[in-house]
């Protein structure tokens, strides 16, 4: 793994998670977009979220409802 888990948190004042990778790069992860994205799906759609969690690909969808923005691999 490129991380290191014991740097890894939540940082409640900005939504973010942060994380520390070992070569010493910093890398926050704002949670806004992906959380508001699930929320959508949960309460107006949930039968769709049920299959996108449980049969789907969460991370392809996330990355293609962030668009140009947020979501990177």
């Amino acid at each position: 793994m490129k991380y290191d888990e014991r740097t890894c948190k939540f940082n409640m004042d900005t939504g973010c998670v942060e994380l520390l990778r070992r070569n010493g790069r910093k890398i926050s992860i704002d949670c806004t977009g992906v959380e508001d994205e699930l929320d959508y799906l949960i309460y107006n759609d949930p039968l769709g979220y049920a299959d996108l969690i449980l049969n789907g690909d969460p991370e392809k969808y996330l990355k293609n409802v962030a668009g140009g923005h947020g979501l990177k691999s």
